[in-house]
């Protein structure tokens, strides 16, 4: 079966739109990640972040991690733009939705659910305060499958009401971009994906997983 394209379905919304920019919540999983993602859709849509990630652990790490965003945004000259939605650190939201799944490698279903929890909240907050869509910065990294984050997101935001609006923000050359955007702001970039089967992995098996 061949895959979406799911960069040209978003170049066709743009394509479409008129002269008024609509309103996009998007969640970020980090500061990296979203600095080339907001570059890019900033120019076409009026962007609300979201900062949900109760997968991080410990919660020094969720901490800095959301100041390294705070900070991107900052520095981005973003912040009359750009506003951010944050919610605290709730790992214990991680952990029902995990339950069960603690031995699954890294990227299986353990993984999926991570998604799902986090799209879940998105879309919610997305209906309730009357986005025109939502959408995730995790499509960026090429060790994130962006076909299976598509579908939870649609699937998703069929059963909120939301329009979901399909990514591939590794195309294009985004994710060397952020890359790029991170070391000329000076962020600090996290060397494991962010949760504790991740942290443990690197630590065990001295493997860097990619930054989420």
């Amino acid at each position: 079966m061949n895959q979406r394209n799911y960069q040209r379905e978003l170049d066709r919304i743009i394509q479409k739109q008129g002269s008024k920019k609509p309103r996009v919540l998007l969640h970020s999983c980090c500061g990296p990640c979203s600095s080339a993602v907001l570059e890019y859709l900033t120019q076409y849509f009026d962007v609300t972040l979201l900062w949900y990630n109760p997968n991080l652990y410990p919660q020094a790490e969720f901490e800095r991690r959301f100041r390294t965003q705070v900070e991107l945004v900052e520095k981005m000259g973003l912040t009359e733009q750009v506003s951010i939605l944050a919610e605290p650190w709730k790992h214990e939201d991680y952990d029902r939705r995990v339950k069960g799944l603690e031995d699954e490698p890294e990227g299986g279903r353990r993984c999926t659910e991570c998604f799902r929890l986090r799209l879940l909240e998105c879309a919610r907050l997305a209906k309730h305060y009357g986005f025109d869509y939502f959408c995730t910065t995790l499509t960026l990294s090429r060790h994130k499958d962006a076909q299976r984050i598509n579908a939870l997101g649609e699937e998703l935001g069929r059963a909120a009401g939301v329009r979901w609006l399909p990514s591939d923000f590794k195309k294009q050359g985004r994710e060397m971009r952020s890359t790029e955007l991170a070391e000329q702001y000076g962020l600090y970039r996290q060397l494991y994906c962010g949760c504790e089967y991740s942290l443990h992995r690197r630590e065990t098996h001295g493997q860097e997983d990619a930054a989420e």
